[in-house]
């Protein structure tokens, strides 16, 4: 594989972002801190960068340094084909409870050198894989709504990622920098600024008082009920770059139906033309034209046939121009008409407005948030318009053609 990395100057403001910004929910790390990092091969000069950018800052390092897949190693792979059963849901659960309760954040970088590792391996034997790492995510979560954790994901280009996106490497490099103002002189000053913006956007949506939106358009035509004590969430530094603004709803008040004209990339397969229709919050009918036996899997899962996030980007936040083939860029894609996702599974517990910590599951069920081992943020980039209905039954355009008009 032809390599490629940016210029150690580029590596470093990306570090910085990440550590000094994206973590402590916009506000970096504080001297003390624990975070754990997750990098794999390919990204290596991202590893070391946010090595220095973690002790500058004070702070303590966990390194999980990954091997990437080649046709000769592919790890991941051979694990998938040779577990049984036990092996297929071990979970090391003194170990993985210990790493929770030790770090104080996580970075994770996306660096794919195969973007279809896991194709031709039952989708079951993956779904399984995840439910059983269900408590970790569980455990993350709990401390997170204390207040005690925050997490962030950033891409790291490779040939591969391009290819699958129909861009030269370059090019593919041009669009992340571009959109983390990575050649910034003070890129974490910038990032402060746009989050400003976003946050306004979003204390104008969350004066409102919405009841729940119609989705319109000509692939389009979803109710979605956002449900009590909500909040809309954006800018908060859990992904690197992030100019999406998004709620988790009211999974039971979700009707209608809509379709998906971007591609997802899920568990090593390319899913394509997707079509979701919704009653009573649940999926009843599904499409895909390309591996659509991976969809139906991946809803049938515990609690993934529900929605767990609606959100909507801004085009004049957004600096990415250019189809990725990365969901964490896809989604936050500006263009020409902004973009519409949804996530199939499980609810973020930030967009509650009372204390988190004091919530159980029985809260979280009554209120009609998801809980789910899956989040599939599946995305459109084709023309919406979204009618808010408030709670004093007025009814306001909040998004059209690709901008909020609140």
């Amino acid at each position: 594989m032809q390599h490629y990395h940016p210029s150690q100057k580029i590596l470093d403001n990306y570090a910085t972002v990440l550590v000094n910004f994206a973590l402590g929910h916009g506000n970096g790390i504080k001297p003390g801190d624990t975070v754990y990092v997750v990098v794999y091969e390919y990204a290596k000069p991202m590893l070391a960068a946010l090595r220095r950018a973690v002790m500058k800052a004070g702070g303590h390092i966990i390194s999980d340094f990954r091997p990437d897949p080649d046709p000769q190693h592919n790890v991941e792979r051979e694990f998938f084909v040779l577990a049984n059963d036990q092996q297929l849901t071990f979970f090391p659960k003194n170990y993985m409870r210990g790493l929770v309760d030790d770090v104080d954040h996580s970075i994770f970088i996306i660096s794919e050198t195969d973007k279809q590792a896991l194709k031709g391996i039952d989708p079951q034997r993956i779904m399984k894989r995840g439910q059983a790492f269900k408590p970790f995510m569980d455990w993350r979560r709990e401390k997170e709504n204390k207040g005690k954790f925050s997490w962030t994901l950033a891409l790291y280009g490779t040939p591969a990622m391009a290819a699958e996106a129909g861009l030269s490497i370059g090019q593919y490099w041009e669009q992340i920098i571009k959109a983390c103002f990575l050649e910034d002189r003070a890129p974490v000053k910038k990032w402060q600024t746009i989050n400003n913006h976003i946050h306004q956007t979003i204390a104008k949506l969350n004066k409102l008082q919405i009841k729940n939106v119609h989705v319109k358009g000509v692939d389009v035509d979803l109710h979605i009920t956002i449900g009590e004590k909500r909040q809309f969430l954006g800018g908060r530094g859990a992904n690197i770059p992030s100019f999406e603004i998004f709620t988790s709803p009211d999974w039971r008040g979700t009707t209608g139906w809509i379709k998906f004209n971007q591609p997802l990339y899920r568990y090593g397969n390319l899913i394509t033309d997707i079509e979701l229709e919704f009653k009573n919050g649940r999926v009843v009918k599904s499409k895909a034209k390309k591996n659509y036996s991976v969809l139906k899997h991946m809803i049938n899962t515990p609690n993934a046939d529900k929605v767990g996030e609606f959100s909507l980007t801004d085009k004049r936040f957004s600096h990415i121009t250019k189809f990725m083939a990365e969901t964490l860029y896809d989604e936050n894609i500006g263009g020409a008409q902004g973009n519409t996702h949804i996530a199939l599974g499980a609810s973020y517990h930030d967009a509650y407005t009372g204390n988190r910590a004091r919530m159980t599951k029985a809260g979280w069920k009554t209120l009609g948030f998801n809980d789910s081992s899956v989040h599939t943020d599946i995305i459109s980039t084709a023309r919406r318009e979204v009618v808010a209905t408030l709670k004093n039954g007025k009814q306001k355009t909040i998004y059209k053609d690709g901008i909020f008009t609140i």
